[in-house]
């Protein structure tokens, strides 16, 4: 599969992600699937919602989209004529692979993008998919 997005939507992740270290970041990638991949048309930053409350976990380690903000996103790109087509976010001096909390939260249709920040400077971003054995995979990323 391949993720398609332009050097602005680049420029977006990797602001929001330097912005919240040590913090991870997160947001949604609105835009539109067809069988050659997924194309972002919006890049939508959200609030890291986690609160770890039954965990040690911080946000520093983790992240979650509130429910509400996924049902107000999924209402705008509607009426843009868009699809929720992927989430994005950072890993706070951590290389841009997905954990395992990662796969475990995972929904196959989505892409993953996931930016490594170190020290506070952005320096990889990767696409991932879940394939049908709940497995990542590398996507291409085009930026157009």
């Amino acid at each position: 599969m391949i993720l398609r997005l332009n050097s602005q939507h680049l420029v977006s992740i990797r602001v929001h992600a330097e912005r919240t270290y040590p913090d991870e970041c997160c947001g949604l990638l609105l835009g539109k699937s067809d069988p050659t991949g997924k194309t972002v048309m919006e890049v939508k930053a959200t609030k890291n919602g986690w609160s770890g409350e039954a965990s040690d976990l911080t946000k520093k380690r983790r992240y979650e989209i509130a429910p509400q903000e996924m049902l107000a996103a999924m209402k705008q790109a509607r009426l843009q004529n868009l699809d929720i087509i992927g989430i994005y976010h950072s890993h706070p001096d951590q290389p841009a692979i997905p954990s395992e909390c990662d796969r475990a939260a995972a929904w196959s249709h989505y892409s993953y993008a996931i930016v490594s920040v170190s020290e506070g400077k952005s320096v990889d971003l990767r696409c991932w998919s879940l394939d049908d054995q709940q497995v990542f995979q590398a996507e291409d990323l085009v930026i157009t």
